[in-house]
Formats: structure tokens, C-alpha cells, sequence
């Protein structure tokens, strides 16, 4: 039983480099942080999943001007990025009582919506590398 399992699992790692090889990190710079206050959570989304539950997170405590997290696994393809320092470290974006964002957040490319968030296309960014860069502005 032990040897089938074994030889499973090299398979199943052989059939597995090659998307694991094409796939990028990301060092997403996130700036206009306040250190000391929460997290700054980070997601990367393609255009099905963007702003909703995206496939590539990450989280990492707040540091005073510029917060750096790093996102590993993406795939080559069009990604957008956003980013938002969760002060009460509650895993949420808090909202005002008309729903206007009371943390501040951030996209990629610098994008913003005149009501409401931007569109995918204004924050979307081609990822090519095993190894790239984002920069994520907070308001």
C-alpha cells in the first residue's frame, strides 16, 4: 500500500511542475500604511473572481509607510490587485452605515471608480514573470 501511494505521489509532483514552473510571485507594494494598526491584506483576482473571493491572498502586519506581501503561485495571464490595511484585524473591509469603505484601500495601476470601485480593466496588469511587482496605493 505504501509503495502505490508513493509512486502516486511522484506522479502526481511530475504532472504538477510544469504548472508550478510558469507560475509568478508577486512582491505587491502596498504604500500610505500606518504601522501598528492591523493588517495589510492583499488579493489578487482575475476578471471572473474580481472583487469577490479571489484565488491568491495574502496578509501580513501593518508597517509605518510601506507594507510589502508577497503572493505566490500566480499564473501567467491579466491579474488586477487590491489591497487594504485592516486596522481591527477582523478579516473585513469595514464599511460606514451608507457603505463607503471606512479603511483605507487600494488598486493596481493606481485605479479608481467615480462611484463605487473600479473596473477590472482600469486595475488590471499583464503578470508574465516567474517574479514580478505591484504598487498599491491606499486611500
Amino acid at each position: 500500500m505504501t509503495f502505490r501511494f508513493t509512486i502516486f505521489l511522484n506522479f502526481a509532483l511530475l504532472f504538477s511542475l510544469p504548472t508550478l514552473a510558469g507560475a509568478a510571485t508577486i512582491a505587491v507594494h502596498v504604500t500610505d500604511t500606518v504601522g501598528g494598526k492591523g493588517n495589510v491584506n492583499v488579493a489578487v483576482c482575475d476578471r471572473e473572481r474580481f472583487l469577490k473571493q479571489c484565488a491568491y491572498t495574502g496578509s501580513v502586519p501593518a508597517r509605518d509607510g510601506e507594507t510589502v506581501v508577497t503572493i505566490k503561485g500566480v499564473p501567467p495571464g491579466t491579474w488586477a490587485v487590491l489591497a487594504y490595511q485592516d486596522e481591527n484585524a477582523n478579516g473585513e473591509l469595514d464599511r460606514n452605515l451608507i457603505g463607503i469603505p471606512s479603511e483605507n484601500y487600494g488598486f493596481s495601476r493606481d485605479a479608481r471608480g467615480r462611484f463605487g470601485p473600479p473596473s477590472f480593466d482600469d486595475a488590471a496588469m499583464p503578470i508574465h514573470a516567474e517574479a514580478a511587482a505591484a504598487t498599491v496605493r491606499l486611500h
